[in-house]
């Protein structure tokens, strides 16, 4: 009885180290393409950037920037993809309610979308976090326009794991 514990003792661990390197494989592979989307995304290649944070997503459900800067992707290739854009806004905030990018940039989009009075309550979602991102939301609102050049205030950036 005791080899026959041992024996399924042994394999149970020899298939966990072995979903560990797999795991680990999937999440170097899963930050790679994160930090490639980040890249595209700065240099304004929306729609290929829009691929990597898919890729990302596909593999990572529970990555709230992943899904902040998919939306940024979307939103900045037009109105056709404003609704979800919106979602992947939402979704990230969802997972992570305390990150203010996502509040910032779902403001942006509100306000594109003609709705100022829910870019406002993400406003002041953004105060209460005191976030510097609300001084960016409130010049949007006002001006009912982006600042330009291109600030990139509201995405996530590159990380290291």
């Amino acid at each position: 009885m005791f080899v026959a514990w041992f024996a399924l003792l042994v394999s149970v661990a020899a298939y966990g180290a072995g979903s560990g390197y797999s795991s680990s494989n999937s999440q170097n592979k899963s930050l790679r393409l994160y930090n490639e989307g980040v890249d595209l995304m700065m240099d304004k290649q929306f729609r290929a950037a829009e691929r990597k944070f898919r890729s990302v997503i596909a593999n990572k459900k529970s990555w709230a920037e992943a899904h902040n800067n998919l939306a940024y992707t979307l939103r900045k290739q037009g109105a056709d993809h404003y609704t979800t854009a919106l979602f992947h806004y939402n979704k990230a905030i969802s997972l992570a309610p305390n990150l203010p990018e996502p509040y910032m940039y779902r403001g942006v989009l509100h306000v594109q979308m003609g709705n100022d009075d829910l870019a406002r309550k993400d406003l002041n979602t953004l105060l209460a976090l005191n976030s510097p991102l609300a001084t960016e939301l409130e010049f949007v609102i006002e001006n009912q326009v982006e600042k330009t050049p291109e600030q990139f205030f509201g995405v996530s950036g590159r990380t290291g794991g």
